[in-house]
């Protein structure tokens, strides 16, 4: 085991009109718009129109061929909209993600955020997008929770402890462990730390905020480390291509942007920067990547926080109402990827399918 301080580091138609015009959603989100006839002349050509279609239609489907069904896309709503009140889920093999980024901002129950005007780009996700409005964090304070994200357990830490020179650890698996075992690739990306594998604090770095360095599997093997726990700067050419990007991505933003010492205003400032350029890289625009906004804990008494999947991968304009948790995301990561349960935490999560779209 090592522990190194590098610090110094780098409406309706009018009579007579004609025609009317129809608008239409398209499977992109943008909108189309066309004149359509109407009247006598109308009547004539929509017979003319269906008596063509009856001739030219194609054969039923069969027993091996199914009918598709078609529904519109639902439109975008508010954050109080009513949930489903039947989550409808998809099972691992029909939704496989290509992709997972987490990032995860700090101590704001959802009621400080979620509707709140200074949080234009993060309520913007939430509407157009899936948002969970009963996810919880696990516990106070900060360390136990960015643990159960990563290991299924708070292993038994119970402050805001450092990792070196202590009994502040984390003795079991991880993820890193299961997704490397099972052939995939993941980064921990970390703004404001001065170098790679960093267990001090500085400046507006904090250790607690980086699970992966309480771990002893992880930071034993210099190389192993260095390589997967890295300043957030090199997030930019990772996100280039589908092939450098990680299979699992967690991103923290320091101690300013993740709203813990400054406003909700400087962390959604951050966040509309930030996340675009996420959505917009290849992995996102050309595979099924899922990317998921949370806050490690609410406050005393209060520990609801926002939880939000955007992306390709995540189900549009819709609500839940179903109590989730941190262990129930990182149980619909180790569902979707066939990975078994680390411990008993995420071992007895529901996994939160419904928020993802049908794979298709």
């Amino acid at each position: 085991m090592f522990w190194r301080d590098r610090t110094k580091a780098g409406t309706r138609p009018r009579r007579g009109s004609g025609r009317r015009r129809a608008t239409r959603l398209t499977a992109t989100g943008s909108v189309t718009t066309g004149l359509v006839t109407t009247g006598k002349a109308g009547s004539v050509l929509l017979a003319s129109v269906l008596l063509l279609s009856a001739c030219t239609a194609s054969p039923r489907p069969t027993a091996d061929q199914p009918a598709i069904a078609h529904s519109a896309p639902p439109a975008v709503a508010p954050s109080s909209t009513a949930p489903s009140s039947t989550p409808q889920s998809s099972s691992p093999g029909e939704a496989t993600l290509q992709h997972v980024v987490i990032i995860v901002d700090e101590n704001k129950p959802a009621a400080t955020v979620l509707g709140n005007p200074a949080a234009p780009y993060l309520n913007g996700l939430a509407h157009t997008f899936a948002s969970a409005t009963d996810y919880s964090g696990v516990t106070h304070p900060s360390l136990p929770n960015y643990l159960a994200l990563t290991g299924g357990t708070t292993a038994g830490i119970t402050s805001d402890c450092n990792p070196p020179r202590g009994s502040c650890h984390a003795h079991g698996k991880n993820l890193g462990d299961e997704l490397v075992a099972s052939g995939r690739s993941w980064k921990f990306y970390a703004e404001s730390m001065p170098a790679a594998c960093t267990a001090v604090n500085s400046g507006r770095y904090a250790v607690k905020h980086n699970p992966f360095l309480y771990y002893p599997d992880v930071t034993a093997k210099v190389a192993y480390c260095d390589s997967h726990d890295v300043p957030y700067g090199r997030l930019a050419a990772d996100l280039a291509s589908p092939a450098t990007l990680p299979s699992y991505s967690f991103v923290s933003p320091d101690l300013c942007d993740d709203m813990h010492d400054c406003s909700i205003a400087t962390g959604d400032a951050w966040l509309a920067h930030n996340v675009p350029q996420i959505l917009g890289s290849p992995a996102f625009t050309t595979q099924r990547s899922l990317l998921v906004i949370t806050f490690d804990e609410g406050e005393s008494g209060n520990n609801v926080v926002p939880c939000i999947f955007a992306g390709p991968a995540a189900r549009r304009a819709y609500s839940t109402a179903t109590p989730y948790n941190h262990y129930s995301l990182l149980r619909t990561v180790e569902e979707q990827w066939g990975l078994a349960p680390l411990a008993a935490g995420d071992a007895a999560a529901v996994p939160m399918n419904e928020m993802l779209s049908p794979a298709g």
